[in-house]
């Protein structure tokens, strides 16, 4: 698979939550480096380097259609949705920030990742729980 294999695959439905695990995975690496050279930091580098690392072995890994990797890519978006519909009702830190802004965003990115997931279940053949079967 070539970089603009998985460029084309991150940038579709079917791998769209392979492609915000391969913009995480860039942010990390840029917080590594920002906290490493920076904040002249070592141990904080190394802890946001581990979650990085498996971010970006998930990204490439679903989008080499490894059925593993797409099932926890999966489960990562279904957590993300229900972290964001929790947030709704009892988040405060980032109601705090935002304001009024807190309810059209958090709802909307809500709703995104809710489609993201949903588009990348169906993509994929993927199902949360049970397994296909071809018996009715």
């Amino acid at each position: 698979m070539t970089l603009g294999d998985l460029r084309k695959r991150w940038l579709s439905l079917a791998g769209g939550l392979e492609g915000v695990l391969a913009l995480l995975t860039l942010l990390g690496i840029l917080a590594v480096l920002q906290t490493f050279l920076l904040g002249r930091h070592f141990v904080i580098p190394t802890a946001l380097l581990v979650p990085t690392a498996f971010a970006a072995v998930l990204a490439v890994r679903g989008a080499a259609g490894q059925r593993w990797a797409q099932g926890i890519v999966l489960w990562l978006g279904v957590f993300a949705v229900a972290h964001l519909f929790f947030a709704l009702f009892w988040a405060k830190t980032p109601r705090a920030i935002l304001g009024e802004a807190f309810l059209p965003i958090y709802g909307a990115l809500m709703v995104i990742f809710a489609m993201l997931t949903r588009a990348y279940g169906k993509g994929n053949g993927l199902r949360l729980l049970l397994p296909e079967t071809d018996a009715p």
